[in-house]
């Protein structure tokens, strides 16, 4: 179904696939769609390897806005340049914390009057679906400060990045990249009935994430197959190509996107994008749309996939290894029991959820209801919720009997709400099975808490099979093995809820309104320019193939607290290594005593054993992971590790470009070692950076430095490559806040 062509290809005349063309590939590349748009928005107006990129419009939502703004009126902010919009669907859910979300909400109101800013209420939408409706374009570019940040199939390049590059933006300064690789997704072929959105999409996941085939490359969506698709359908693959770990997205546009922007009032917003008379691509990926199966894709990863027939045909094997795969990561603190969800050769769910940017579309909430039309999800353990993705859509489901039937049915219909997606709302029991129509199922990201004990676990399966599901008792099952005809009226876009309560200020910043402060807002503390030489702990060394953001920083009710640098650094990695909050704080404790001239006992011989000055060599904490930075865009993931005096961390690769950039924005350097170096070092452990602030300043990509043993001191060879001039001055200042700050 997905076969994946490693060599460049010509596309020529949009149609044939050639592996020759009379032109270089250089030249073919830029009439890629990606590389007209990348240079119609790259300041240096050049055809350089160096891109400088100023978007067309922002987006965040309230786990991230209130520490972008703080940081941005740190650094010297006086109103948006651009249109920024703040959504409410992250931390709508004001049961943790007491006033603090709604804090949150007001803070982002004052906000959007005082520097004109365009602001959406609580449970109006969710963040990507605002996007798609009032801000996409075609051949626009929109930044967001959350990962799924993907509007490819509306012609609009869409980037997920952490809070930093959107503070640059908000500064009319440029979101800075190498010129990315393109690959060509070519689909062919029509689904079948009951294939839906998220059956392609974890398929595509499947095939591309372990390998690193797509990895910071842009994904460009060609082909006959893309005219069947309906818009939904290439919103609900567009925005799972983050869990590829591309770079970005872009599709052809047509006449369904054209009606798409007609009937959202903005008819100007469209016009057809599609590539040059010859465009060369640096891979290619070929997707047969017809042969495509109704897929699951098991805890923990949504590459993890198989076929549902696959696991109804042997259930006990598939099961078993995600039980075993639990018990690896988590230990003896829980006790997973998948294999009891088998009854009579039948795999049964406990819940099933249709939510979010990828699930809680018109289209896959009306085949849904036609499934589950006249039927009963039973009174039984199965539970079912879903969440439309907006008001727009909520009220055209009620219009068309879609809500009414899902309620008939015992579903239970909840407002926009990104809540299922990052563990927050509709958390299953212990040991439950959650089937979700959602973008991740991480570890932790359905709710549970690994480290007290608990577990529960997410596959994700398209609406239309966890429909089937929830129709057959809660025995998984393929949509393409019942009959059904979605009867229900095409989706109609009115959005005079939008005009009502959608407060829309952009152009017209008003400095004169004051911000409005809850007691959980707080600034950021003093972070330190970098001193000579460096010297770190190792605070935590993670051997696992990847880490991704949840377990940096963990997602759920800690949410509330993204306001609070202080307070939400207390959860950094404890799922994971619970004792590192702990550690870092006795390391910071440490290097604040150094400041003040009291040196400890511990650092004073870790120096002396490298014939170091604790004058000139700054003392903080470092991480080592493999591969860290999997997942979601949320700076914090870093700016949490700084704040417990983070200085460095060190891996293999880092899984994501954003993660690696919050990383920077925040001072931390992202070192890393040579694929065949062996990292057999543990926590307690140091490790001496001579002379780094020189070797960063001048343009150094690689330092030898020592690491200090309970053995003694050994020699490592760490890299810090692909640094811009304006990078290696913020990691020199020690952060984002305090670069700004220097050059006022």
């Amino acid at each position: 179904m997905v076969e994946l062509i490693n060599h460049g290809v010509y596309l020529l005349d949009g149609k044939t696939i050639a592996q020759q063309a009379e032109t270089t590939p250089d030249q073919a590349r830029e009439n890629t769609i990606a590389y007209q748009i990348l240079r119609a928005h790259d300041v240096n107006g050049s055809q350089g390897n160096k891109l400088r990129i100023r978007f067309d419009a922002m987006v965040s939502h309230d786990i991230t806005y209130v520490g972008i703004i703080q940081t941005a009126r740190a650094s010297g902010l006086e109103k948006f340049p651009l249109p920024y919009a703040m959504t409410n669907c992250h931390n709508s859910l004001c049961a943790v914390g007491g006033t603090i979300n709604e804090d949150d909400h007001v803070f982002g109101l004052s906000a959007a009057k005082k520097y004109g800013g365009i602001y959406v209420p609580a449970n109006q939408a969710v963040i990507h679906q605002y996007a798609r409706e009032a801000l996409t374009a075609c051949g626009n570019m929109i930044l967001g400060s959350d990962s799924h940040t993907r509007y490819g199939s509306l012609g609009n390049m869409g980037v997920g990045e952490g809070g930093g590059e959107l503070v640059k933006q908000l500064l009319k300064n440029t979101w800075d990249i190498n010129a990315p690789e393109v690959v060509l997704v070519w689909l062919e072929g029509k689904p079948k009935h009951g294939i839906g959105p998220h059956d392609v999409a974890i398929s595509l996941v499947k095939a591309t994430f372990e390998n690193g085939f797509v990895k910071n490359k842009v994904l460009e969506f060609a082909g006959p197959g893309v005219k069947e698709l309906p818009i939904d359908f290439r919103n609900g693959v567009d925005v799972m190509t983050t869990e590829t770990t591309c770079l970005s997205s872009i599709w052809i546009t047509d006449d369904e996107v054209k009606n798409y922007f007609q009937m959202h009032n903005r008819p100007e917003a469209f016009k057809e994008l599609k590539p040059g008379k010859v465009a060369y691509y640096d891979a290619m990926i070929k997707i047969d749309l017809s042969t495509q199966e109704s897929m699951i894709a098991l805890p923990y990863h949504p590459s993890n996939a198989v076929s549902i027939h696959e696991l109804q045909a042997n259930p006990e094997k598939v099961l078993k290894a995600i039980e075993e795969d639990t018990k690896k990561r988590f230990g003896d603190k829980v006790h997973p029991d998948l294999l009891s969800k088998i009854k009579d050769g039948k795999v049964y769910a406990d819940q099933g959820i249709i939510a979010g940017c990828s699930g809680g579309t018109y289209d896959n909430l009306s085949e849904a209801a036609t499934i589950l039309k006249g039927k009963s999800i039973g009174n039984d353990y199965f539970t079912m919720s879903a969440y439309p993705q907006s008001t727009p859509v909520y009220l055209a489901t009620t219009r068309n009997h879609i809500a009414e039937e899902l309620l008939e049915a015992g579903v239970v219909i909840k407002p926009a709400f990104c809540g299922p997606c990052f563990g927050a709302g509709d958390v299953p029991s212990n040991n439950g099975l959650s089937i979700r129509h959602t973008t991740r199922n991480f570890p932790n990201r359905e709710g549970s808490k690994p480290g007290q004990g608990q577990i529960s676990m997410v596959a994700l399966m398209d609406a239309r099979s966890i429909a089937a599901t929830a129709a057959n008792g809660g025995v998984i099952t393929a949509a393409t093995d019942i009959d059904y005809n979605d009867m229900h009226k095409p989706y109609s876009f009115d959005g005079r809820i939008y005009e009502k309560r959608v407060y829309n200020g952009y152009g017209k910043a008003d400095l004169g309104e004051e911000l409005r402060y809850g007691p959980n807002i707080k600034d950021w503390p003093t972070m330190y320019p970098m001193q000579e030489n460096m010297l770190v702990e190792l605070a935590a060394v993670i051997h696992d193939p990847v880490t991704t953001t949840d377990e940096l920083i963990p997602s759920g009710e800690t949410s509330s607290y993204r306001s609070n640098p202080l307070k939400l650094s207390e959860f950094a990695l404890s799922r994971r290594v619970p004792e590192y909050v702990r550690r870092s704080k006795r390391i910071q404790a440490d290097d604040l005593a150094r400041r003040e001239g009291k040196v400890t006992p511990e650092i004073a011989a870790a120096l002396k054993a490298v014939g170091a000055s604790a004058q000139d060599t700054s003392f903080g904490s470092c991480v080592f992971a493999n591969k860290p930075g999997d997942g979601s865009a949320r700076e914090q993931a870093a700016s949490c590790q700084k704040v417990l005096g983070g200085d460095a961390n060190i891996c293999y690769e880092y899984a994501t470009k954003r993660y690696r950039s919050n990383c920077i924005n925040w001072g931390i350097v992202p070192f890393t070692i040579g694929p065949d170096t062996p990292f057999e070092y543990e926590v307690g452990d140091y490790v001496f950076v001579p002379g780094i602030r020189k070797a960063i300043l001048d343009g150094a990509e690689e330092i030898d430095a020592q690491v200090i043993t309970k053995a003694g001191v050994k020699p490592i060879h760490l890299f810090f490559q692909n640094l811009t001039a304006d990078e290696r001055q913020i990691l020199a200042d020690g952060c984002l806040m305090n670069y700004y700050k220097n050059r006022k």
